[in-house]
């Protein structure tokens, strides 16, 4: 963390002085924004401390509630959501309160007894190499306290307006028009009181639920199948002989399934359990099922074992479906290239599942931290409004993939397992849920995501020289040295949640300062050269790193590299004292396992460039987008190409920029 850049100043890092203006807070809900933000769940909150870190940008968030969620429904945190959670500061605050789920064991029928369950498995949870974060487990409210805690430090001082709930949206044919949202304000109940006010918006974000308003509005639908089938949750502190209560456990009984969660905490656990199947179109599920039949099936399904909910802290039934819509924002599919989207919706809005792959909130978050960052740069100016289009391109394949992947685990994880002494039965085989889970395992850790060439996403031409940056992937970290302090860093953990692309160049054989130097001559271009995107790009007046933030990752151990020969772009001037910004190199030297977070069986002869395949005598440019995920993967030398491909959606700015 980086701060007294313009001048001493005691307290709180965290808390950022307040922009002009915003000493005494927001102030109340204004008639016009820039962005209205309708809704606090997991899209709207990372939405909401995203765009806080802009506050020239008017950002305003509404919640039908009278204050925060208490009890959070969502509770699964994928390793790519803690890395998520790292480019807003929380991710070190998220492992400290979470449970981690280090192993998953699977249970069956016995071959004893049919009617009691044995262990037939057990595995680690995230298998080595694919994060440096684990899978955990932390109350979705507990999560959005943390997300709008970081907005209001921000220097926009963002909270949220509660009391409010959208019951309308009228979008104006005239394009440069502003949206107007029609707003009601609620009881402490959340029900409407009849009194209503409209806020006129550039852009409006639904991140309101399945009942969203927005969806309709804009005249979109959930598309999708119920399966039929319904499953109770529950929340409880139980006591229990059951041997694995503080592991995530997968029980397939005669009885039914029964899935086991530990809480954060110690004692929390949480159930979903097997109802069974409904007859087509019951509907009445959730009014005649109690908490007392949930805990009884559950009991059932845990046999020999026995279970006693001392304290229920939450429980619900719910009816497995997967729907999704067929677009994530305003513009129907035959405007698409000549109408620029408006409105979008986010999370529960356009995609609906079960809640067994944990994937419902981690994927809602990641929808508007794609959205965030394109807003922003929309708004500054930075990029046309065209590129707001690609918000709904990229996502709603990935909804699909969430639907497809949670159609096919929740029918296993609902299968009887076949009794192989009547094979006539049918079923799956004892270790059939464990093998799915497995394979699955890259996409529950949600590292699955590849963006597809696009706008924002360039080819494989050149992935040879870095197959361990898959273009189109979350960029995946790996362990450094920072030169100018011996820090040892996970490279990734530089990224923030402030709307820049990041460049990471990883030196050639020659060293930097020498003429043949191929990653000198790119560093030389980045700084001067009038075809420079830092220089085309990068607004006059602001610092020249504001846009794009370049690193250099060195083969050379850290004690031989001089500082002050390195080029200005590494070493720039910043703030009102002209400061320079000394954590811009990156040695590629073994950290002997200085580094707290390495990967899991990292061994001392590898470094950043091994376990990336980085080309060692070429180098390369990693160039990775503002949500993280790799945009390109270039020859050093590259300029031309590395150019043209943010022109493709950057808007020139002119040549002056701040001091480098």
């Amino acid at each position: 963390m980086q701060y007294h850049l313009d001048g001493y100043r005691y307290g709180d890092p965290t808390i950022e002085p307040a922009a002009s203006g915003r000493d005494d807070g927001q102030g109340p809900l204004p008639e016009e924004v820039d962005v209205l933000i309708v809704g606090t769940g997991p899209a709207g909150t990372v939405l909401a401390a995203q765009l806080a870190e802009f506050p020239e940008i008017t950002t305003r968030v509404v919640e039908r509630r009278q204050g925060p969620l208490p009890v959070g429904h969502a509770d699964g945190v994928s390793c790519r959501t803690v890395e998520m959670f790292g480019t807003f500061g929380l991710a070190t605050t998220l492992l400290d309160e979470a449970y981690w789920v280090n192993e998953t064991t699977f249970w069956s029928p016995s071959s004893q007894d049919r009617e009691g369950i044995t262990r037939t498995g057990q595995i680690q949870d995230v298998a080595d190499g694919l994060s440096e974060y684990p899978h955990v487990i932390v109350n979705q409210a507990r999560m959005q306290e943390m997300l709008l805690a970081k907005a209001s430090k921000s220097a926009s001082r963002l909270e949220v307006d509660y009391g409010f709930k959208a019951v309308g949206v009228d979008i104006p044919e005239d394009a440069e028009a502003r949206v107007t949202v029609t707003l009601e304000v609620t009881d402490q109940d959340g029900k409407g009181t009849g009194t209503t006010r409209a806020v006129q918006a550039r852009y409006v974000v639904g991140c309101d639920g399945a009942r969203s308003v927005i969806r309709t509005s804009i005249g979109r639908s959930l598309h999708g199948d119920a399966q039929n089938h319904a499953w109770g949750v529950m929340d409880i502190l139980p006591v229990t002989d059951f041997p694995d209560v503080r592991k995530k456990a997968v029980m397939q009984s005669a009885s039914g399934s029964l899935l086991q969660i530990p809480r954060e905490g110690g004692h929390l656990v949480r159930y979903y359990v097997d109802l069974g199947d409904l007859p087509e179109g019951d509907r009445s599920v959730r009014e005649r099922t109690t908490f007392e039949d949930i805990l009884t099936a559950a009991q059932r399904a845990l046999h020999p074992y026995t279970l006693d909910a001392r304290d229920v802290a939450w429980w619900s039934v719910y009816e497995v479906g997967q729907r999704v819509t067929d677009g994530f924002d305003d513009v129907p599919a035959e405007r698409v290239g000549v109408l620029d989207p408006r409105v979008f919706i986010a999370g529960d809005a356009c995609h609906t599942h079960s809640a067994k792959a944990g994937q419902g909130m981690n994927v809602s978050m990641q929808d508007t931290y794609n959205l965030g960052w394109k807003l922003a740069a929309v708004l500054q100016g930075r990029s046309p409004k065209s590129l707001l289009a690609t918000y709904s391109g990229e996502r709603q394949k990935i909804a699909r993939e969430l639907i497809d992947f949670d159609k096919r685990w929740s029918r296993m994880i609902g299968s009887k397992v076949s009794d192989p002494n009547d094979p006539e039965a049918g079923g799956v085989a004892a270790n059939d849920v464990e093998t799915h889970f497995v394979a699955g395992g890259k996409f529950t850790a949600g590292l699955s995501t590849v963006y597809e060439r696009s706008l924002l996403t360039g080819g494989t031409e050149h992935q040879g020289l870095a197959p361990g940056f898959e273009v189109g992937s979350r960029f995946h970290s790996a362990p450094v040295v920072r030169v100018a302090d011996a820090k040892p860093e996970q490279l990734g953990h530089v990224h923030e949640a402030d709307g820049r692309w990041r460049l990471y160049a990883f030196g050639d054989a020659t060293a930097v300062g020498s003429e043949a130097s191929a990653l000198g001559a790119l560093l030389e271009f980045l700084g001067t050269s009038e075809q420079s995107p830092v220089r085309r790009f990068t607004p006059s007046g602001a610092p020249v790193d504001s846009v794009f933030d370049v690193r250099a990752i060195l083969q050379q151990e850290h004690h031989s590299v001089d500082l002050n020969a390195l080029p200005p772009i590494l070493l720039p001037a910043k703030g009102r004292f002209g400061l320079r910004d000394y954590e811009k190199v990156f040695s590629a030297e073994r950290t002997n396992g200085r580094l707290l977070g390495t990967v899991p069986g990292l061994e001392a002869t590898q470094d950043i460039y091994d376990l990336r395949g980085i080309d060692r005598e070429r180098g390369a440019l990693v160039v990775v987008r503002p949500d993280q995920y790799v945009a390109q993967v270039l020859p050093l030398g590259a300029h031309t190409e590395l150019a043209d491909f943010f022109a493709g959606f950057m808007i020139d700015q002119g040549l002056e920029q701040g001091s480098a």
